[in-house]
């Protein structure tokens, strides 16, 4: 019996979905999707690959031009110093982001393993670790630094089982970026505590302020880091399911491989062929979606800084495309018989068919905090701040 499965807990957010598809006329700002549609190039890619017949079993770890393609893409943009030869051997192609993870966390972590994990952090972080019977260690973002770190809590939290630490930036729920600085130091603690890293950066193209940097890019810090990435959000393929990762070890490479074999064979052959037609086709789109979601994301706070009493508040991100806002506390009767996360969230999707997720659903941090997605198309943030507005009032500045 694989009762260890037990202790792995479901996201709050298949519950939300659930009572979501009850409300009539929702506002979907509790999914993590954009409303984009995905690029000409990808979709043409793969009509061309239906048209000419290319729906049989592939190569295991991926398509070869796809793989050349991603290889180029991390050493080109990432700056990674993958050695062109060696290359395409490090890249695997997986069923999106969440199978990259659990490629990663069963072909690194051996029972007991701890890996250092932000707090607030996206569930299937936590999930993935504890499936491979790792120990997920949170450590606290703090709202004050931004959504970072404080490095020093980090140091503390390193035992001699400490295995891995997970870096997400830019984050997911918070949207917090870490700096050069913050990685400069987390890399240092790697090396010094012989920890691998595992760099989460599915939202690298999401960034408002600042930089993205890979700590994969810093150095001798590919030699102990595994980079993940996605599809989904640089290029709206979030229902297509590709992401890849890179991985320079030779021994954890092939136990990801064997991984990967035994969870889907090979990845859907189509939406690969859509995965060259996004990185062969131009790439105009990325700073497209990213200047509209910069324009929601403003629109979104403006509305939420008109609710009366300042039920929720909080400063823009730096990157991703989620408002993770705090509740007032005065709001705490909110919270009879539950959390006031999960109660205000309940409130909201009841009486003003607004999704959003609670914050403790992304960690003990994340009680008292709501996430709401603006990527949503901007009709659909205007409906829901005009319901929320109408559920709490419009307050009167001076």
């Amino acid at each position: 019996m694989a009762a260890y499965l037990d202790s792995v807990p479901f996201s709050g957010i298949i519950r939300i979905r659930d009572m979501m598809y009850s409300v009539k006329d929702p506002f979907r700002l509790d999914q993590g999707d954009v409303s984009f549609d995905a690029p000409d190039s990808v979709k043409s890619a793969m009509a061309r690959a239906i048209a000419d017949n290319k729906t049989h079993y592939l190569q295991t770890t991926g398509v070869p031009r796809l793989r050349e393609l991603i290889a180029k893409k991390l050493r080109d943009k990432n700056r990674i110093p993958i050695e062109p030869g060696d290359d395409v051997e490090h890249v695997l192609v997986t069923n999106g982001g969440i199978h990259g993870l659990y490629l990663i966390c069963r072909a690194l972590l051996e029972p007991g393993d701890e890996v250092i994990v932000p707090d607030p952090e996206w569930p299937p972080a936590a999930g993935n670790i504890l499936a491979a019977r790792g120990v997920p260690v949170p450590v606290p973002l703090h709202e004050s630094r931004g959504w970072r770190w404080n490095l020093d809590e980090v140091e503390a939290a390193i035992t001699p089982k400490t295995r891995v630490l997970y870096v997400n930036s830019p984050s997911n729920p918070t949207g917090g970026v870490f700096p050069r600085a913050d990685l400069e130091r987390l890399a240092s603690l790697a090396k010094a505590h012989d920890l691998w890293v595992i760099s989460d950066e599915a939202y690298e193209d999401v960034v408002f302020d600042g930089e993205h940097i890979s700590i994969a890019s810093l150095d001798d810090m590919y030699d102990r880091t595994i980079p993940l990435y996605t599809f989904s959000k640089s290029y709206a393929m979030t229902g297509l399911r590709l992401g890849y990762v890179a991985i320079k070890d030779p021994t954890i490479r092939e136990r990801a491989k064997k991984v990967l074999f035994y969870t889907a064979s090979n990845i859907a052959s189509v939406v690969q062929f859509g995965g060259i037609g996004a990185l062969e086709g131009p790439q105009d789109c990325i700073e497209t979606f990213r200047t509209e979601l910069r324009a929601r994301r403003d629109l979104f706070y403006r509305g939420i800084g008109e609710l009366s009493g300042d039920v929720l508040t909080g400063t823009p991100p730096a990157g991703a495309f989620y408002a993770f806002l705090k509740i007032d506390p005065r709001w705490s009767h909110a919270a009879v018989g539950g959390s006031l996360s999960w109660r205000m969230t309940e409130y909201l999707i009841n009486n003003g068919r607004i999704g959003c997720v609670p914050g403790v659903d992304f960690g003990a941090h994340g009680e008292g905090y709501l996430r709401f997605c603006f990527a949503r198309d901007r009709r659909e943030l205007t409906g829901a701040l005009d319901s929320m507005k109408a559920l709490f009032g419009v307050a009167v500045r001076t």
